[in-house]
Parts: structure tokens; sequence; C-alpha cells
């Protein structure tokens, strides 16, 4: 199912070993921790790999986060806000990662623009509880989302680059 450039790039994505999420208030602060190491590794080494996609920022209380993704078609930036909450039940329940702006233009999201997960990352999560985290939902979720939704839209006309 993950071809072996993806595995290595997963390889390097530190793992989470805290088992708390946000009604957690003893744990939640050192599953946060483990969550700012592991996004602060991913975006080091797409950087370093050349390949700087996304930033992301939370509330004070790493409920809510909030930022932009972007993509390259054509030598074309496309770029786009990205959010989402924490589940109640997290890590157990993956986060719901929404585009808003991409609302309603594909089949592969659901309403208030959360993209489709269900069928490829959601059962993959669910074998790794409490392993993965909010970077692992960005490179295993959100980015081959990207990959294959975004170049379609384009080429529909749903979606054009901003000026």
């Amino acid at each position: 199912m993950v071809d072996d450039a993806t595995k290595s790039q997963l390889a390097r994505i530190p793992l989470l070993t805290v088992k708390a999420g946000p009604r957690d208030a003893d744990q939640w602060p050192a599953r946060l921790k483990e969550e700012y190491q592991s996004l602060i590794q991913y975006v080091k080494n797409n950087k370093d790999a050349d390949n700087d996609w996304f930033r992301l920022e939370s509330n004070r209380e790493g409920t809510k986060w909030f930022g932009k993704c972007w993509i390259y078609d054509n030598l074309v930036k496309y770029e786009f806000d990205v959010e989402f909450d924490m589940p109640v039940t997290y890590p157990s329940t993956a986060p719901e990662i929404a585009i808003p702006e991409l609302d309603g233009k594909t089949a592969k999201m659901y309403r208030g623009g959360k993209i489709c997960l269900t069928d490829h990352f959601k059962p993959l999560w669910a074998r790794n509880v409490p392993k993965f985290g909010i970077a692992h939902a960005m490179a295993l979720g959100l980015a081959p989302w990207l990959a294959v939704e975004i170049p379609d839209l384009i080429q529909k006309g749903a979606v054009v680059a901003k000026s």
C-alpha cells in the first residue's frame, strides 16, 4: 500500500509515545510536545529534500490547528488554507483535515471541506495508535490527497492559481 519512497520518508518522522488527547489534562501537554517535535522534524526533512509544502500552527491549547498547504502543478503554485480540530477521542481517532475553499468541488471530500481519508488512511492510523500524530496525518493523509485531487481539479477548471 505504501511505496518505498513514502516508507523512507515516514521512517524519518519521529513516532509518538504518549497516548493522550485534549481531554487528558495531565498528559495532553506531553503529547502536544511530542506532536510539535514530530512536526518540526517532518518540516525539516521536507525542507532538506526541497519539498516544503505546508505551514501549521495551533491555538494555545493545541486543539485547533490551521495554516497553509500548497502544491505546484506545471510550475504554478496553488495554495490553500488548511484546518482541523483535534478530536476528543484523539489519538484513537485521526484528525479530519479540511480545506474549506474546496468544499463541494470533488467527491473525495465531506461537507465543510474535510478531505476523504476513510478508505486508505484511517485503517493505517488505527493500526498505529498512539505512534502516529499530526505529522503522519499530513504525510500520509493530506499530501497524497493533494497530489491526486488538485491536478484533477485544475484540469477540470475547478481550481485556479491565485495571482
